[in-house]
């Protein structure tokens, strides 16, 4: 039987964290640490350790104590606030990982810019206060796997961000032959930022903003990313076509009185899957300060271009109803 990995924190459902739980559940028995997995989460379940990660010590002690008895073969957490805990156990276990430093910068976004900027690496923000390049080149993230020193960009993710100031992603893309993957520049730029961050063995999510002045780190996530990304990139490069997700954000602020889906969603062809992800009576936040616990609902497609599945995505979304009653009168989307 194969050696269980174990995960710090399990994420929320509504995050699309069962997706990657499922598909690591599948290959390998895990070992949840959390205070109280939650429900959705126990069926992918192997064991299960009562800690809370973001009390570092105390978790480390708890798993170090686990693999004692019982061989573990790998460290996982998809949650920046969960990263020292784990590098922490893997320096202690002798398991590949992440240095703690890089895990203490990748968890603050002032130290992870101060470690970029020592290395001479472009990041976003990098220019005048106010730059607009800052804020108006496209987002691009290059889903990067680092296994032995050597960097590879497996896929690019290109996302829509709502409006400011929250701009929670409205949604992303994969295509399977960007012509982004070519680009020198970026190529350069997440290899660099890979060995400035010391990444020798470690699947890494890293955002960048295009400008008229080349490439600029934005964010580091060196780990799998959320919001059904790996999704994507497993339907966009196991075949020759694109794929997207689009989530939904309510109208306008207030209660959610209705929340439905047309079941004649599923036949659409280009369809991965539709998720209503509230519940009536859940109150909620219009953008643009919502965040993605206010999502109401996400849907998946594939096809042959990204601008097929930009139409697509249109498409389902005439399949979601939703009414919310805001402190005056109802609204109905």
């Amino acid at each position: 039987m194969a050696q269980p990995v174990v995960l710090l924190g399990a994420g929320r459902r509504d995050s699309c964290d069962e997706f990657p739980l499922a598909r690591i559940a599948a290959s390998r028995p895990v070992v949840l640490v959390d205070p109280d997995p939650p429900a959705w989460a126990r069926p992918y379940l192997a064991g299960h350790l009562a800690a809370d990660p973001a009390r570092e010590a105390q978790t480390a002690e708890a798993v170090c104590g686990y693999a004692a008895e019982h061989p573990v073969g790998g460290v996982l957490t998809w949650s920046a606030e969960h990263l020292t805990t784990a590098a922490r156990i893997t320096g202690r276990l002798g398991l590949p990982g992440l240095p703690y430093e890089t895990a203490a910068a990748c968890a603050d976004p002032v130290a992870l810019r101060a470690l970029l900027d020592r290395h001479r690496l472009p990041t976003a923000g990098a220019g005048a206060p106010g730059d607009p390049e800052d804020t108006a080149g496209p987002l691009v993230s290059a889903e990067t796997v680092v296994l032995d020193d050597e960097v590879r960009i497996v896929a690019l993710t290109r996302t829509t961000p709502g409006p400011p100031p929250a701009r929670s992603p409205l949604r992303h893309g994969v295509h399977a032959h960007d012509g982004l993957l070519h680009n020198r520049f970026l190529r350069q730029c997440v290899e660099r930022t890979a060995r400035a961050l010391r990444l020798t063995h470690a699947v890494a999510h890293i955002t960048l903003r295009l400008t008229a002045r080349g490439p600029r780190v934005l964010t580091v996530a060196p780990h799998l990313p959320g919001d059904l990304i790996p999704l994507l990139v497993e339907r966009a490069t196991g075949v020759d076509l694109a794929a997207a997700v689009q989530f939904a954000y309510p109208a306008v602020t207030g209660r959610l009185t209705e929340l439905r889906l047309d079941p004649a969603a599923a036949d659409d062809p280009s369809a991965d899957r539709m998720v209503l992800t509230r519940h009536p009576g859940d109150p909620v936040t219009a953008a643009p300060h919502a965040d993605p616990t206010d999502r109401l609902a996400h849907w998946a497609v594939t096809a042959d271009t990204p601008t097929a599945c930009e139409t697509a995505l249109r498409r389902l979304a005439h399949h979601l109803t939703a009414t919310i009653l805001p402190t005056t009168d109802t609204y109905a989307a």
